[in-house]
Formats: C-alpha cells, sequence, structure tokens
C-alpha cells in the first residue's frame, strides 16, 4: 500500500482527477501552486499547529469507553474524541489549514457547503478569526434538521443561503457553491469540507486531517503498547475516515472500516451506501464511486444524518475500496439511533448522528472478538445539533 498518493494527475489509482469547467481550471492550479508552496515553507507550518493546538484544542483525548467495553463483553473499545475539538467536530482541522492557505492567496471571501452544519461552523469560525468574508450554501431539509448550527453559523457573521433546488440537501448545496465559484473565481476560495472535488481537494483535506490518525496512533501506543486491531469511522464523504486511516494505511495488521449511512435499508434504496451500492462515475469534479441510475443520473441520497446525506465518497476511499486495503460496511438509520441512546447512557456522551454509524458497527463487532482486541472509533463529532432529529425519530419534543 503507497500512502503517497495521489499522482501528479491527481489520481488514486483510477479514481480523483479535475472534472471542472474551464473557467475553475486556473483557480484549481493556483490553489495547488499554493498548498504546494505552504507544504515545503517551515512557517506555514509552525503557523497551522500554533493554531490547531491554541485556537482547535488539539491534541484530542483518545478515550477508553470501559463501561460500553464491558457492557459489550468483547473486544477494548477506545474513541478519538474529535467531539471535543473546538465547535464540535473534526471539521475545524481542515477550516484551519484551507483559512491559512486563503490569506496566502490573497482572497478576502470564502465559500462552503455544509449538510449536517459542523463544516458550516468551522468555515465560519475560523473566517471570523481570520477576518475574512464568509458564505455558506446549506440545503433547506438540512436547514430545517441542523437549525442550532445555522444560528450559530450566523452568530458568526457568516451568510447562509438556502438552497432550494433538488434535493435540497449537501448535493445540491455543493451544485450553489459551485455556481458560486465559477462567477467570483477572482476574489473567493471554495473551502471545501470533505476528501472530494477535484484535485488537490481530496489530497489537501486529508493531509489536514490526518492529524487525527497521527494522535491517535501516537496515543494507542502510550496507551496499549500496540496499534489497535480495527480503525473504524464513518463516511459520507470521507474526511473523518481519512483522517483517521491514513497514518495506518502501511500497517498490515490495523483493519481499516468505513461505515456508510444505509438509511432506511440498502433494498429500499433511500440510503446513503455509496461505496456498498454505487458504481463509479463523475460527481462534483472527481471520478468516484456515486449512487447513479442507468442513464448516469445521480440519484438522491437519504441519511437520517445530515452529514453522511451524499450520493458520492472521496476518491481516495473508492481507491482503498478497490485496492481491498479498506472494508466498507453501512447501519441503518435505526442501528444509529440505538448506538446514539447506547453511548449516552453507557458513557455519558453524546455522539453526533454520523459517528453513530460508526459506534453501531463497533458495537455490532466488539463481542464478536477476544477481550485481549483493539478496536478505535473514530468519535467525529457531538451530538448537540441533531436533538431535535432524535428526539422527533424517538417521538418525543425538545
Amino acid at each position: 500500500m503507497t500512502t503517497n498518493l495521489p499522482d501528479e494527475f491527481g489520481r488514486f489509482g483510477d479514481f480523483g482527477g479535475r472534472y471542472v469547467p474551464e473557467t475553475l481550471m486556473t483557480a484549481v492550479e493556483e490553489l495547488d501552486r499554493a498548498y504546494e508552496a505552504a507544504k515545503a515553507d517551515p512557517a506555514f507550518h509552525v503557523e497551522l499547529q500554533a493554531m490547531l493546538a491554541e485556537f482547535a484544542g488539539r491534541p484530542t483525548p483518545l478515550y477508553f469507553a470501559e463501561n460500553l467495553t464491558n457492557k459489550l463483553g468483547g473486544a477494548k473499545i477506545y474513541l478519538k474524541r474529535e467531539d471535543l475539538a473546538h465547535t464540535g467536530a473534526h471539521k475545524i482541522n481542515n477550516a484551519v489549514g484551507q483559512g491559512l492557505l486563503t490569506k496566502r492567496l490573497g482572497k478576502p471571501r470564502v465559500i462552503a457547503e455544509t449538510g449536517a452544519g459542523q463544516h458550516g461552523v468551522a468555515t465560519a469560525t475560523i473566517c471570523a478569526h481570520l477576518g475574512l468574508d464568509c458564505v455558506v450554501y446549506m440545503g433547506e431539509v438540512d436547514m430545517a434538521r441542523q437549525a442550532p448550527n445555522v444560528f450559530r453559523m450566523r452568530l458568526l457573521g457568516a451568510e447562509v443561503v438556502p438552497v432550494t433546488s433538488g434535493s435540497r440537501t449537501l448535493k445540491d448545496a455543493i451544485n450553489e457553491a459551485m455556481r458560486d465559484w465559477v462567477t467570483n473565481v477572482a476574489t473567493t476560495h471554495y473551502l471545501i469540507g470533505s476528501v472530494m472535488g477535484p484535485h488537490p481537494y481530496p489530497a489537501m483535506v486529508r493531509d489536514f486531517q490526518s492529524v487525527i490518525g497521527r494522535e491517535a496512533r501516537a496515543q494507542m501506543l502510550e496507551r496499549e503498547g500496540r496499534l489497535p486491531d480495527y480503525a473504524i469511522a464513518c463516511v459520507g464523504g470521507g474526511s473523518n475516515a481519512i483522517g483517521l486511516f491514513h497514518e495506518f494505511l502501511d500497517d498490515a495488521s490495523v483493519r481499516l472500516l468505513g461505515v456508510e449511512a444505509a438509511g432506511r435499508g440498502i433494498a429500499s434504496g433511500e440510503h446513503s451506501a455509496t461505496l456498498s451500492a454505487g458504481t463509479p462515475g463523475v460527481l462534483h469534479g472527481s471520478y468516484s464511486y456515486v449512487l447513479q441510475d442507468a442513464a448516469g443520473q445521480i440519484q438522491e441520497a437519504h441519511s437520517i444524518s445530515a452529514g453522511l446525506d451524499y450520493p458520492g465518497v472521496g476518491p481516495e476511499h473508492s481507491y482503498l475500496k478497490a485496492s481491498e486495503r479498506a472494508r466498507y460496511e453501512s447501519i441503518t438509520d435505526d442501528e444509529a439511533l440505538e448506538a446514539f441512546q447506547l453511548l449516552c447512557h453507557s458513557e455519558g456522551i453524546i455522539p453526533a448522528l454520523e459517528s453513530s454509524h460508526a459506534v453501531a458497527y463497533a458495537v455490532k463487532l466488539a463481542p464478536q472478538l477476544s477481550k485481549d482486541e483493539i478496536v478505535l472509533v473514530n468519535l467525529s463529532g457531538r451530538g448537540d445539533k441533531d436533538l431535535e432529529t432524535v428526539a422527533k425519530a424517538l417521538g418525543e419534543r425538545v
């Protein structure tokens, strides 16, 4: 397994690339040059590490979920607590990095897309901190189910633009952000929130998120004296998962498990399990697995978790699937809800619904393993934003 992909064409094996209109080619090439220069500049790394420590609150803890482990009666379960990062999710890692790049580019305006709202909040946060104008595109459906995050973004000074086209969720928010970028490319940086889009975004976002895996690896070695047997993370676009997986790619003993949203069941057609049920195609600037019909039209995705409600996935995940370095499973809405409640009751931790998919798979897996095995779960975010959705699903009122 090689960890130095993508190649010079932005390809992870057969996947990735740069599929954008000619009007955006200059912008992505400019970003590519700026990012390569930043990677070679020690001053950039010093500034990035300082902001991650002092502003984002890194390192996040590695937490042994002892009560959950004892309840399940199998492998030890550890949680990488990205829910404790500033703004409540892993999204801040990438927002800090791209925010600093925007300053290097000399662009005064940032646009972003968001589904669950966490990337929008992280982007609004870093823009407020760095003095950048911020516009966030968000589907109307997601705005309704993530109203607290909409208010947070507006408090931070961002303009939140409702997207009323299509399914009115994350896919459509990305479409509108792309249209804005084409119109305002000279003054605007598009701060993409996941490991998708045209090169260099999949690699760049991965690099900014790989701090998760670097920390977890070192923390696991310090705590247990060895690496975990399994590393598990939820996958929508795939940034938190690739952030965890990247540091372990060359460790054959660590099995990598991505968990997609099976929604109401894959057989129902109402799901977001792109790698499990999709086929290769082009979406939002790169070639990867997508949910599409026989004519190549993108299909609507569904998940109870707004952050997983996306009909595509980052190209590196497609490569990891094709190379069999990672395995991808799926968890239904109901299973995620059960895991959400189980972690609340057993550990006093309220997870994001996205993260609950990873927890749910760990709950299935751990009892099948011996007590000397270790399962590492990336708890990508906290569940404050999901309380109304969960209450509605459980027949309660907030």
